[in-house]
C-alpha cells in the first residue's frame, strides 16, 4: 500500500505511470512503480494483473503556420 503523500495514483487509474518510483534500473531499461507496475523506458508497461501496455510515445504533428490576409 502506497505510504506517499498524496497518494500514488493506482494499478487501474488512467494515470497509473504517475506513481513514484520505488526501484530504478536504467542500465536495464525498466523501474517499478509505488503501485505495482513495471515502466519500460519505450513507455511500454506491465500491470500488477499481467496485462501488457504497448509503448505510446506521443504522436508529432506537424505545425502549419497561419498566413495573415495583408
Amino acid at each position: 500500500m502506497c505510504q506517499h503523500s498524496p497518494i500514488c495514483p493506482s494499478a487501474s487509474a488512467s494515470d497509473h505511470d504517475a506513481a513514484k518510483v520505488v526501484s530504478s534500473h536504467p542500465e536495464q531499461g525498466w523501474s517499478l512503480l509505488c503501485n505495482g507496475v513495471v515502466l519500460f523506458e519505450d513507455t511500454g508497461e506491465i500491470l500488477p494483473d499481467r496485462q501488457i501496455v504497448a509503448p505510446h510515445r506521443p504522436v508529432c504533428r506537424r505545425w502549419t503556420p497561419i498566413h495573415s490576409a495583408a
